[in-house]
């Protein structure tokens, strides 16, 4: 025996799906924009991935022990700059505000715009890495034949001596990537020579 149903029942429920997945479609498409600033903001509370900490100021509290930190320095192909370390280790107190610097130097014969990432290890250290002052922050543009020195001013949190899951570190790496910059006039080439090219 059929059912005798409502046109209209049916077309009211047929629109209150279209809607649901309508909504569904736009929330997955505004999730997806918002993942990255959400994924960057938990990095940066938890120091997932070895992602440091901000600091306005030094610490406060200078404690006895020492931690070794090293610094490391890569530049990804496309940018024909030169990129290293000043001083590739240094001994510092947990707690006690330490600089050092990096050294760039562009050898095209063309202004390029760089940008850097960073990560400490182990991953597990990134909470505890406090930068005060770093050229990772901003763009760095370089001029043909440009050389510059780039400080970093840092200390390593107290609350690290806290924390019974960092007893093992003694050494923490320091690491930082250069890229070129995706909104570098340089990469809106005209046909020719390949604007990457290092002389």
């Amino acid at each position: 025996m059929s059912e005798n149903r409502d046109p209209r029942d049916m077309r009211r429920r047929n629109l209150a799906v279209m809607v649901s997945l309508v909504g569904l479609v736009f929330g997955m498409i505004g999730l997806s924009f918002a993942s990255v600033p959400l994924y960057n903001l938990f990095c940066k509370v938890t120091g997932f991935g070895g992602t440091t900490q901000v600091a306005e100021g030094p610490a406060g509290e200078i404690l006895d022990r020492t931690v070794k930190v090293r610094f490391n320095a890569d530049v990804n192909g496309a940018l024909p700059w030169g990129f290293r370390p000043d001083t590739h280790e240094m001994e510092v107190r947990i707690g006690e505000s330490a600089i050092t610097s990096y050294r760039a130097v562009n050898h095209s014969d063309q202004p390029i715009v760089g940008m850097a990432t960073y990560n400490v290890t182990p991953d597990k250290a990134g909470i505890y890495f406090n930068k005060i002052q770093c050229f990772c922050f901003d763009e760095q543009r370089l001029e043909p034949g440009q050389t510059v020195d780039m400080p970093v001013y840092f200390f390593v949190d107290p609350a690290m001596a806290d924390d019974p899951k960092l007893d093992d570190v003694s050494t923490i790496t320091l690491s930082y990537t250069f890229f070129r910059a995706h909104d570098d006039p340089g990469l809106v080439s005209k046909a020719g020579p390949n604007p990457n090219a290092v002389n």
